[in-house]
Protein backbone atom coordinates (compact mmCIF):
# COMPACT_ATOMS: atom_id res chain seq x y z
CA UNK A 1 0.00 0.00 0.00
CA UNK A 2 1.21 3.40 -0.91
CA UNK A 3 1.79 6.35 1.82
CA UNK A 4 2.04 9.90 1.56
CA UNK A 5 5.94 9.68 2.02
CA UNK A 6 5.94 7.33 -1.36
CA UNK A 7 5.15 10.37 -3.89
CA UNK A 8 8.02 12.24 -2.98
CA UNK A 9 11.99 12.54 -3.61
CA UNK A 10 12.51 15.32 -1.57
CA UNK A 11 11.23 16.08 2.23
CA UNK A 12 12.05 19.73 3.26
CA UNK A 13 11.72 20.12 7.12
CA UNK A 14 11.35 23.37 9.12
CA UNK A 15 12.95 22.83 12.68
CA UNK A 16 11.08 24.41 16.14
CA UNK A 17 7.49 22.54 16.18
CA UNK A 18 8.33 19.78 13.68
CA UNK A 19 11.10 18.30 14.68
CA UNK A 20 11.95 19.74 18.05
CA UNK A 21 9.58 22.09 20.65
CA UNK A 22 12.57 24.26 22.18
CA UNK A 23 15.22 21.63 23.64
CA UNK A 24 12.87 18.39 23.10
CA UNK A 25 12.08 16.31 20.61
CA UNK A 26 8.84 16.24 19.28
CA UNK A 27 8.14 12.56 19.67
CA UNK A 28 8.05 10.25 16.92
CA UNK A 29 10.05 12.56 14.72
CA UNK A 30 13.45 10.61 15.04
CA UNK A 31 11.94 7.23 14.05
CA UNK A 32 9.95 8.98 10.99
CA UNK A 33 13.40 10.70 10.08
CA UNK A 34 15.28 7.14 10.03
CA UNK A 35 13.05 5.68 7.52
CA UNK A 36 13.14 8.04 5.26
CA UNK A 37 16.78 7.67 5.01
CA UNK A 38 15.87 3.82 5.06
CA UNK A 39 14.02 4.56 2.20
CA UNK A 40 16.51 6.52 -0.07
CA UNK A 41 14.57 10.15 0.43
CA UNK A 42 16.63 13.48 0.02
CA UNK A 43 16.37 15.59 3.20
CA UNK A 44 17.28 19.25 4.10
CA UNK A 45 16.57 21.07 7.26
CA UNK A 46 15.16 24.40 6.87
CA UNK A 47 15.45 27.25 8.90
CA UNK A 48 14.53 31.00 8.99
CA UNK A 49 16.84 31.20 11.95
CA UNK A 50 20.27 33.07 10.88
CA UNK A 51 21.53 32.94 14.66
CA UNK A 52 22.79 29.05 14.46
CA UNK A 53 25.26 28.19 12.09
CA UNK A 54 24.77 24.73 9.92
CA UNK A 55 27.16 22.93 12.86
CA UNK A 56 25.38 24.46 15.50
CA UNK A 57 21.85 23.11 14.12
CA UNK A 58 22.78 19.55 13.12
CA UNK A 59 24.55 19.09 16.40
CA UNK A 60 21.47 19.76 18.37
CA UNK A 61 19.49 17.37 16.29
CA UNK A 62 21.37 14.90 16.64
CA UNK A 63 21.80 15.29 20.14
CA UNK A 64 17.92 15.24 20.61
CA UNK A 65 18.27 11.97 18.39
CA UNK A 66 17.53 12.93 14.77
CA UNK A 67 21.27 12.20 13.29
CA UNK A 68 22.07 15.64 10.91
CA UNK A 69 25.11 16.39 8.76
CA UNK A 70 25.43 20.42 8.53
CA UNK A 71 25.59 19.89 5.09
CA UNK A 72 21.99 19.05 5.17
CA UNK A 73 21.31 22.58 6.91
CA UNK A 74 20.08 25.40 4.71
CA UNK A 75 19.74 28.22 6.76
CA UNK A 76 18.78 32.23 5.70
CA UNK A 77 22.26 33.22 6.60
CA UNK A 78 23.81 31.11 4.23
CA UNK A 79 21.28 31.93 1.77
CA UNK A 80 21.31 35.87 2.25
CA UNK A 81 25.47 35.03 2.51
CA UNK A 82 25.32 33.91 -0.87
CA UNK A 83 23.36 36.07 -2.89
CA UNK A 84 24.98 38.77 -1.65
CA UNK A 85 28.27 37.30 -2.70
CA UNK A 86 27.07 36.10 -6.16
CA UNK A 87 26.38 39.74 -6.54
CA UNK A 88 29.91 41.06 -5.97
CA UNK A 89 28.93 42.80 -2.24
CA UNK A 90 32.35 42.64 -0.27
CA UNK A 91 31.64 44.35 2.70
CA UNK A 92 28.24 44.84 5.42
CA UNK A 93 26.89 46.32 8.29
CA UNK A 94 25.55 43.69 10.77
CA UNK A 95 22.57 43.36 12.90
CA UNK A 96 22.65 39.46 13.82
CA UNK A 97 24.05 36.79 15.34
CA UNK A 98 27.05 33.96 14.66
CA UNK A 99 25.11 32.09 12.23
CA UNK A 100 24.92 35.43 9.78
CA UNK A 101 28.42 36.82 10.69
CA UNK A 102 30.38 33.64 9.52
CA UNK A 103 28.37 32.60 6.84
CA UNK A 104 29.42 36.13 5.54
CA UNK A 105 32.83 35.49 6.61
CA UNK A 106 32.87 32.53 4.58
CA UNK A 107 31.43 34.10 1.62
CA UNK A 108 34.25 36.64 1.63
CA UNK A 109 32.27 39.24 2.50
CA UNK A 110 33.64 41.52 5.61
CA UNK A 111 31.82 42.53 8.42
CA UNK A 112 31.95 46.13 8.93
CA UNK A 113 32.20 47.85 12.84
CA UNK A 114 30.63 50.33 14.44
CA UNK A 115 32.52 52.63 12.92
CA UNK A 116 31.68 52.61 9.34
CA UNK A 117 30.29 55.71 8.25
CA UNK A 118 29.21 53.87 5.16
CA UNK A 119 28.17 50.32 3.58
CA UNK A 120 27.57 48.40 0.67
CA UNK A 121 24.57 46.51 2.63
CA UNK A 122 23.23 46.35 5.67
CA UNK A 123 22.50 42.74 6.63
CA UNK A 124 19.68 42.33 9.39
CA UNK A 125 18.93 38.95 11.15
CA UNK A 126 18.12 37.82 14.82
CA UNK A 127 19.52 39.69 17.14
CA UNK A 128 19.67 39.32 20.77
CA UNK A 129 22.13 41.99 21.62
CA UNK A 130 20.82 44.26 19.26
CA UNK A 131 20.59 48.01 20.60
CA UNK A 132 19.55 51.75 20.06
CA UNK A 133 23.04 52.16 18.98
CA UNK A 134 23.26 49.02 16.30
CA UNK A 135 19.69 49.86 14.89
CA UNK A 136 20.81 53.44 14.41
CA UNK A 137 24.12 52.77 12.37
CA UNK A 138 22.37 50.44 10.67
CA UNK A 139 19.51 53.21 9.44
CA UNK A 140 22.15 55.79 8.88
CA UNK A 141 24.17 53.57 6.34
CA UNK A 142 20.38 52.82 4.46
CA UNK A 143 19.96 56.24 4.23
CA UNK A 144 23.33 57.07 2.64
CA UNK A 145 22.81 54.63 -0.12
CA UNK A 146 23.55 51.14 1.52
CA UNK A 147 21.44 48.16 0.21
CA UNK A 148 18.80 46.59 3.05
CA UNK A 149 18.80 42.70 2.81
CA UNK A 150 17.11 40.52 5.59
CA UNK A 151 17.37 37.22 6.63
CA UNK A 152 14.12 37.01 7.39
CA UNK A 153 11.10 38.79 8.57
CA UNK A 154 9.23 36.60 11.43
CA UNK A 155 7.73 39.13 13.63
CA UNK A 156 8.62 36.73 16.36
CA UNK A 157 10.71 34.57 18.35
CA UNK A 158 9.08 31.43 19.88
CA UNK A 159 10.73 30.79 23.34
CA UNK A 160 9.84 28.98 25.99
CA UNK A 161 8.59 31.82 28.04
CA UNK A 162 6.51 33.22 25.03
CA UNK A 163 7.54 35.21 22.26
CA UNK A 164 10.39 37.17 21.88
CA UNK A 165 11.20 40.20 18.99
CA UNK A 166 12.06 38.09 15.67
CA UNK A 167 14.34 39.39 12.92
CA UNK A 168 11.04 41.06 11.34
CA UNK A 169 10.86 43.47 14.58
CA UNK A 170 14.55 44.43 14.75
CA UNK A 171 13.66 45.09 10.83
CA UNK A 172 10.63 46.81 11.26
CA UNK A 173 12.75 49.83 13.24
CA UNK A 174 14.91 50.00 10.56
CA UNK A 175 12.55 50.19 7.84
CA UNK A 176 10.28 52.60 9.73
CA UNK A 177 13.04 55.08 10.28
CA UNK A 178 14.47 55.19 6.90
CA UNK A 179 11.36 54.85 4.68
CA UNK A 180 13.33 51.80 2.82
CA UNK A 181 11.65 48.28 2.15
CA UNK A 182 14.54 44.92 3.01
CA UNK A 183 15.12 42.62 0.11
CA UNK A 184 14.00 39.48 2.21
CA UNK A 185 15.47 36.10 1.99
CA UNK A 186 13.81 33.75 4.17
CA UNK A 187 10.64 31.75 4.39
CA UNK A 188 8.17 32.45 2.33
CA UNK A 189 10.32 33.88 -0.29
CA UNK A 190 12.10 32.53 -3.02
CA UNK A 191 15.62 31.80 -2.55
CA UNK A 192 15.78 29.40 0.81
CA UNK A 193 13.17 27.68 -0.82
CA UNK A 194 15.36 26.94 -3.89
CA UNK A 195 18.29 26.24 -2.31
CA UNK A 196 16.79 24.20 0.43
CA UNK A 197 15.32 22.11 -2.24
CA UNK A 198 19.17 21.66 -4.37
CA UNK A 199 20.23 20.46 -0.82
CA UNK A 200 18.04 17.65 -0.57
CA UNK A 201 18.98 16.58 -4.24
CA UNK A 202 16.31 17.93 -6.32
CA UNK A 203 13.34 16.04 -7.36
CA UNK A 204 9.57 16.47 -6.84
CA UNK A 205 9.37 17.70 -3.01
CA UNK A 206 6.87 18.38 0.31
CA UNK A 207 7.76 20.75 2.75
CA UNK A 208 6.62 20.15 6.13
CA UNK A 209 6.27 22.96 8.59
CA UNK A 210 4.05 24.31 11.08
CA UNK A 211 3.53 27.85 10.24
CA UNK A 212 1.06 28.71 8.07
CA UNK A 213 2.81 32.32 6.90
CA UNK A 214 6.15 30.59 6.65
CA UNK A 215 6.55 27.04 5.19
CA UNK A 216 3.26 26.59 3.83
CA UNK A 217 3.17 30.28 1.98
CA UNK A 218 6.92 29.49 1.26
CA UNK A 219 5.68 26.20 -0.79
CA UNK A 220 2.49 27.98 -2.27
CA UNK A 221 4.44 30.33 -3.79
CA UNK A 222 6.50 27.66 -5.77
CA UNK A 223 3.52 25.70 -6.65
CA UNK A 224 5.10 22.76 -4.43
CA UNK A 225 3.20 20.23 -1.66
CA UNK A 226 2.92 20.83 1.90
CA UNK A 227 2.07 19.39 4.82
CA UNK A 228 0.96 21.32 8.07
CA UNK A 229 1.73 19.54 11.09
CA UNK A 230 -0.14 20.61 14.24
CA UNK A 231 2.66 20.27 16.62
CA UNK A 232 3.99 23.73 16.67
CA UNK A 233 2.26 26.91 15.84
CA UNK A 234 -0.69 27.24 13.24
CA UNK A 235 -3.89 25.42 14.77
CA UNK A 236 -6.87 23.76 12.55
CA UNK A 237 -8.48 26.67 13.27
CA UNK A 238 -6.41 28.85 11.34
CA UNK A 239 -6.35 26.62 8.45
CA UNK A 240 -9.94 27.43 8.21
CA UNK A 241 -9.48 31.23 8.05
CA UNK A 242 -6.25 31.26 5.79
CA UNK A 243 -5.94 32.55 2.21
CA UNK A 244 -2.68 30.17 2.19
CA UNK A 245 -4.20 26.28 2.24
CA UNK A 246 -1.38 23.08 2.77
CA UNK A 247 -1.82 20.25 0.81
CA UNK A 248 -2.19 18.38 3.86
CA UNK A 249 -2.61 18.78 7.56
CA UNK A 250 -1.25 16.41 9.95
CA UNK A 251 -0.66 15.80 13.56
CA UNK A 252 2.17 15.22 13.39
CA UNK A 253 5.18 13.46 10.78
CA UNK A 254 3.71 10.41 11.53
CA UNK A 255 1.33 11.20 8.97
CA UNK A 256 4.43 10.40 6.22
CA UNK A 257 3.16 6.67 6.67
CA UNK A 258 -0.44 7.08 6.31
CA UNK A 259 -1.92 5.28 3.24
CA UNK A 260 -2.05 7.91 0.14
CA UNK A 261 -5.41 8.55 -1.21
CA UNK A 262 -5.93 9.17 -5.01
Amino acid sequence: MDVIADAYDAFLFDLDGVIYRGDEVVPGAPEVIARLREMGKGIAFVTNNSGRTPDAVATKLTGLGVPAEPAEVETSALVTAALLADRGVSEAFVVGEQGILQALRDAGIEILDGDADHAQAVVVGWDRQADYTKLRIASLLVERGAALVATNDDASYPAPDGNWPGAGALLAAIETTTGRRAEVVGKPHAPIMIAALERAGGGRPLVIGDRLETDIAGAAGMSWDSMLVLTGISSEDDVATSAVVPTCVAKDLSALFEPRSG
